[in-house]
Order: structure tokens, then C-alpha cells, then sequence
């Protein structure tokens, strides 16, 4: 494997980490959060999620790849300066653009809240306003560090973000949530929907407290960092000047497109949550069922779907950079190689997590939310639809990286816009049969992420000139997972006959069963030869375990 390789591993590990830790901390979030406070407050909570999230994608999803590139090519070049302040133009250009989305979605908010069918998110979108002056400009500071191949302040910021996050969200939402039934009574709200209301604002604060967190932490960090970035810039002064007009065309050529397919998924969701209430209401429920069988599903499912795209955002980020300093470069070997790698480890990550999630569906829902098993009942069937999915959003990230990094990033925007459509036409139908109702939303979303997968591999093949060989990009993960699967499932049923089957007996047999097959198939992806010896020597303490890896196989 070669040093460049090596390199994006370490990177990739190191943000895969951090993205691990964060979602472990999400995960505290949102599981006291979804036994706290009501399926309608989860509802009027996600909209307004939703809808920030948008303006996030079109504040920070093109440009920082942009810096990330521009920095890269530069760096690889030599050219530090030039490279430094690429950043600092983009960085200007981010603040301004998420001034503009925290006045829109700040003023904007009642009209947003009742175009989307949710006018009591108003409020929670106000609160979460303010994130988006603070969000843009971190994701600046990270594009410039991962473009020079550092992921630690990335890594650091992002835990710490998450800390803040988590803290005070779920403080305040506990504190609103009860103090509520005076709260909002000016505007004409009840006691139960003024408490669902400000249990949405108390959660959602944390966002906005943690984002000034971590931008603090990674300016401290780049500050820190200074006297090196400048002898690193003194000891390279050969420079061709960039005019800012220049640097922001570049940026700009690079950004929009990206952002565009950033912004096609938040799109989709904000686009969804009035196409599923209607279709709901015409399959014969009620708006308030139609209500919680929404917040079932975006508050409760959604959220585990999202834990494994913290391992392939954090592989997408990486490779960005690396794939692009080797096509700078010509280097077709490293292309290949790194291309391959990407793709073997999207499906090593997403393989087991989707058949894992698939077979114990129903227990992880009871683990994680023992005070509502009306929920787990209700969310399971959209779980292990939706969890075939992670196998393909998984793909699909990963490629839209590679295909980002040699400078086709319009392609992965088409392959999802053409997603997209599939989704909501699959969805419009199955939501209005009245036996599959909100199952009929899980399963647009799977076949959009599949379309995306296969249209994704097919461009890869056409732009890169890469070719996934089958049996160990896909046959021999495949195998691994499913055999993990099988033996999960078999562990929980033992368990539960030995232990019986109260919710806290099950709680206990749910997580030995995913902590043995987890040991299992790690051991089965060295049977098949899913990883190699080689692989593990170059990840993070790879000596270890290829000392390991010796010890037991050989």
C-alpha cells in the first residue's frame, strides 16, 4: 500500500473516531431526548431540524470540499501561500453566506414552518437560527486543515461540538419541556401543545451552543497553529498571486454543483413531511396519528440510520483530498488503488450495520427506548427496511467523494436528483395504502439510495476508469455480514429463552448479541480475505495488529 494510501486510512480512522464518538454522543442525545418528551414534540422538533440542516448544505457542503481541493492542489504544488489563502477568501465567503441563511430562517420562519405543514416548529427554528452565523465559518477552518491532510482539529472540534451539544440540549429540553404549560399561551397555544413546542426549542438549543463551541475551539486551534502555517508559507515564497475574483470563481466552479447534491436530500426531506401527511390523512388517518407515525419515523428510525455515515462521511472527507492530489499528480496506480480501497471499506462498514440493524430490529428499538415499547412496536418494521439502505448510502457517499475528487462533481448531483424523483413517486403511492402507511416512506428511501449506488458505480467506471472486483469489494463482505447476522440473531433468541423476555432481559441479550457479532465478524473478514494483512498494517496501530494477525492465521 502506498504512503499516500496509508495516509488516507489514518485520516479516514481518525475522522471515523471522532464521527464514532460524536454519534455515540448523538445517540445520548436522542434516546433520553425520544423518552423524554412526546412523538408530537419529536415531531415538531425534526422540520425545524430539517429545515436547518438545509441551510447548513448550502452554507458548508460545496465550498469547504472546495477549500479542501484548492488547498491540496496547492500544498502538493508547493505553493502554501497560494494555498493559505484560498482559505481565507472562502472563509469570508461562508460567513457572508450564513449571515444571509440565519436572517432568512430566523425571519423567515413562520412562513417556512407553515409552507412545510408544521407551523408549530416556528419556533424551534428561530432558536437553531443563530448556529447558522457559527457553523459555516468551522467548516471553513476544517476544509483548510483536511486539505493539508490534518484531521485532527476536525476531529477535536467536532467531539467538542457534539459535547456542548448534548449537554445543553438536553438540559434545556428537560427544563422547557415542564416549564411550558405558561410558556407561549400569547399565542393562542395549549398547555400540551406549548409544552410539546418548547421541549422542540429546549433540544434543539444545543445546536446553536454547540456550534459556537466548536468554532471557538478550531480558531484556537488554527491560531496555535500559526507561526508554523507562515515559516511553512516563508519557506516556499515563489508564489503566482490569485486575485480574489479568481479564487472565487474556483471556489465557486467547484462548490455549486457539490452543494446542489448536498441540498437535493434536505430538499427531499422538507419536501416529504407535507407529501406523507397528506398521504396519510388520504389513507384515512388522523392528523394527530398522522403526527406520531411521522415522529416515529424521523425522530426515532432515522436517527439509527444516520450512525453509520459517521465511518463513510469521515471516509468521504478523506479521500477528497487524497484522490485529488493523485489525480493532480497523473499517479493512475494510486487512483486505482485508492479508489478500490474507498469502495471495500464503504462495504465493509455498511454490510454488517444493515444486516445487523435488519435482524434486530425490534430489540435495538426496545434498547434504546424501554419507557415507550408502543414505539419500538410501531418503528421496527421501518428499521429493517430502511436499514438495507445504509448498504447503499454507504456506496453512495464514498463515490461521491471519488468522483468529487477528480473534478466530476456534477455527475454524483444528476445520479441523486434522479433519486430523488424515484423516491418521492415511490413514496406518494405506498404512503396512501392504509396497510403500509409510513413503511411505504422507508421504502422510497431505500430504493432511491440503491438507484443512486448503482448509477454511482457505473460513473466511477465511465470517469475514473475503475472497476470494482466483485468478489472482494462485495461477494466476501457480503458473506461475513450475513453469517454475523445469522449468529445474532441466534444469540438473542438463546438469550431470551435463558433470560426471559421483560424489556430490561432483552435489553441485556440485544447488546451481547452485537457485541459478540461484532467479534465474529471481525474475525470472519479475515477468513474471507475481506482484509488483508496489509490493510491492517497500514491503518491506525497497524504494527499491533499485524502482529496479531501473524499470531492467530499464520
Amino acid at each position: 500500500m502506498s504512503k499516500e494510501n496509508k495516509s488516507f486510512v489514518k485520516g479516514a480512522a481518525i475522522l471515523g473516531a471522532a464521527g464514532l464518538v460524536v454519534k455515540i454522543l448523538g445517540a445520548v442525545f436522542r434516546i433520553p431526548l425520544g423518552n423524554m418528551v412526546s412523538e408530537t414534540s419529536m415531531a415538531y422538533y425534526q422540520p425545524a431540524y430539517y429545515i436547518y440542516t438545509f441551510f447548513i448544505v448550502i452554507a458548508t457542503s460545496g465550498i469547504p470540499v472546495a477549500i479542501s481541493r484548492m488547498v491540496s492542489e496547492r500544498a502538493v504544488q508547493g505553493d502554501y501561500r497560494g494555498a493559505h489563502r484560498a482559505f481565507k477568501v472562502s472563509a469570508f465567503l461562508m460567513f457572508g453566506i450564513g449571515a444571509v441563511s440565519f436572517l432568512l430562517l430566523f425571519f423567515g420562519a413562520g412562513a417556512i414552518s407553515a409552507g412545510m405543514s408544521s407551523p408549530n416548529a416556528k419556533y424551534p427554528m428561530m432558536v437553531i437560527a443563530p448556529a447558522l452565523l457559527l457553523v459555516p465559518l468551522m467548516a471553513a477552518y476544517r476544509g483548510y486543515f483536511q486539505g493539508m491532510q490534518n484531521m485532527n482539529p476536525t476531529a477535536v472540534s467536532q467531539v467538542i461540538e457534539q459535547v456542548f451539544r448534548v449537554g445543553f440540549g438536553l438540559s434545556l429540553a428537560y427544563l422547557f419541556y415542564r416549564s411550558a404549560p405558561t410558556f407561549l399561551s400569547w399565542a393562542g397555544k395549549d398547555a400540551t401543545t406549548a409544552s410539546d413546542v418548547k421541549g422542540a426549542m429546549g433540544a434543539i438549543s444545543g445546536a446553536t451552543i454547540g456550534s459556537a463551541a466548536g468554532l471557538a475551539l478550531i480558531i484556537f486551534i488554527y491560531m496555535k497553529s500559526r507561526a508554523a502555517i507562515h515559516h511553512r508559507m516563508d519557506m516556499h515564497p515563489d508564489t503566482v498571486f490569485e486575485a480574489t475574483g479568481d479564487i472565487l470563481k474556483k471556489v465557486l466552479l467547484i462548490a455549486v454543483p457539490i452543494t446542489i447534491g448536498a441540498a437535493v436530500m434536505p430538499i427531499m426531506n422538507m419536501v416529504e413531511v407535507p407529501i406523507i401527511n397528506s398521504r396519510l390523512l388520504a389513507a384515512g388517518f388522523t392528523p394527530q396519528e398522522a403526527d406520531v407515525l411521522y415522529g416515529t419515523l424521523s425522530g426515532y428510525v432515522m436517527s439509527l440510520i444516520n450512525l453509520p455515515q459517521v465511518l463513510t462521511a469521515a471516509l468521504a472527507m478523506s479521500l477528497v483530498p487524497m484522490i485529488t492530489s493523485v489525480f493532480t499528480q497523473r499517479d493512475t496506480e494510486a487512483l486505482t488503488e485508492n479508489t478500490v480501497l474507498g469502495m471495500r471499506i464503504a462495504t465493509m462498514i455498511g454490510l454488517p450495520c444493515a444486516f445487523g440493524m435488519a435482524v434486530l430490529s425490534h430489540p435495538i428499538m426496545l434498547l434504546l427506548y424501554p419507557t415507550k415499547p408502543q414505539v419500538a412496536d410501531n418503528s421496527a418494521a421501518c428499521l429493517t427496511i430502511l436499514a438495507i439502505g445504509i448498504i447503499f448510502l454507504s456506496i453512495v457517499q464514498t463515490l461521491t467523494a471519488i468522483l468529487q475528487g477528480v473534478g466530476k462533481q456534477m455527475v454524483p448531483v444528476i445520479n441523486l436528483l434522479i433519486a430523488v424523483v424515484i423516491k418521492i413517486v415511490v413514496t406518494f403511492v405506498l404512503v396512501g395504502i392504509p396497510t403500509l402507511n409510513i413503511r411505504g416512506a422507508a421504502i422510497g428511501t431505500t430504493v432511491a439510495y440503491l438507484a443512486a449506488a448503482v448509477l454511482d458505480i457505473l460513473a466511477v467506471k465511465k470517469y475514473v476508469g475503475v472497476s470494482f472486483p466483485a468478489g472482494l469489494c462485495y461477494l466476501r463482505p457480503a458473506i461475513s455480514a450475513g453469517i454475523m447476522a445469522v449468529f445474532a440473531r441466534l444469540v438473542f433468541n438463546v438469550l431470551t429463552m435463558i433470560l426471559g423476555h421483560g424489556i430490561a432481559a432483552s435489553g441485556i441479550a440485544t447488546m451481547l448479541s452485537i457485541i459478540l457479532a461484532a467479534c465474529l465478524y471481525a474475525v470472519l473478514l479475515i477468513v474471507t480475505k475481506s482484509c488483508t494483512r496489509d490493510d491492517l498494517l497500514h491503518m491506525p496501530k497497524g504494527n499491533k495488529l499485524a502482529a496479531l494477525y501473524d499470531k492467530f492465521v499464520k
